[in-house]
């Protein structure tokens, strides 16, 4: 039978035909690499640009936001998980890349700017984003990825220059907190400087408590961003109990504002808010 590896992200699955990757989303079909989930649109809703959320992009604009399913982590805290955590069975709408450009250009009058990839991992649908933002940039449209950064370099450097905003969860500045939902800390850092070479970045922590709440990870983790740029925006979000992960409470406003206190000492823009 003929294996393929998948080239997207680190886990490199090799695939046998007929099999699936651990994103859920990316098969290999008669011995190549195919997005299962591609123009399978699960949610679609014009957003706030703010909701994504990016403050410094934009402010008071809306952005067409759309998503599918599969992620290539496992966070057992996922908001999104009914979507995120699916495969192809999920219940879906069939959008082709010119459609959903002019969806989005009907919606300019409502004060659109584009489209943002969101709700599950946009990148395990990297065709259909790239076609998408293909499309897009002949007329003029934004395009915004809301993304773990789980990405290999290759694949990450094609698509950057279509590509306006971004908001990459850095999920946690602990490697072993990487390795329990599945993936690196060195990959997310990698994305991060890479993007925020090319286009606008605002990152995204969400403070569970137990688990990345240290302040001296805060510390070392907006150090580290600052070295990059001490423009780009970090939210520092607040944790509610969900999906598998309902054995704490949500974050501690007091230990919430602290921390965005401690990133503020080397960030020029910090936000605190709800996940």
């Amino acid at each position: 039978m003929s294996t393929v590896t998948c080239e997207i992200c680190p886990h490199s699955c090799k695939l046998k035909i007929g099999q699936t990757g651990l994103c859920r989303a990316r098969s290999n079909i008669d011995g190549s690499i195919i997005a299962d989930n591609y123009g399978r649109i699960t949610a679609m809703a014009l957003d706030p640009i703010e909701k994504k959320p990016l403050r410094r992009f934009h402010p008071g604009s809306y952005i067409l936001s759309v998503g599918s399913f599969g992620c290539n982590l496992t966070c057992s805290f996922c908001q999104n998980h009914h979507i995120s955590m699916s495969d192809f069975h999920a219940k879906t709408v069939l959008v082709s890349p010119e459609e959903l450009v002019r969806r989005s250009a009907a919606a300019q009058k409502d004060g659109n700017i584009g489209i943002a990839f969101t709700y599950n991992e946009p990148l395990v649908g990297y065709e259909y984003v790239r076609d998408c933002a293909i499309v897009a940039k002949q007329f003029g449209q934004k395009i915004v990825l809301v993304t773990n950064g789980y990405i290999n370099v290759a694949p990450l450097l094609a698509l950057l220059p279509y590509v306006h905003a971004m908001n990459i969860d850095l999920k946690a500045f602990n490697d072993d907190f990487y390795k329990t939902i599945g993936g690196d800390l060195q990959t997310v850092k990698r994305t991060i400087a890479l993007s925020a070479a090319a286009c606008h970045v605002e990152v995204t922590t969400l403070i569970i408590p137990g688990e990345n709440d240290s302040e001296q990870q805060m510390r070392d983790m907006a150090a580290w961003l600052a070295d990059i740029d001490p423009q780009i925006p970090l939210h520092v979000a607040r944790f509610f109990p969900q999906y598998n992960m309902t054995d704490r409470p949500p974050t501690n406003l007091k230990s919430l504002f602290k921390l965005a206190a401690i990133a503020r000492e080397h960030l020029q823009y910090v936000y605190e808010g709800n996940c």
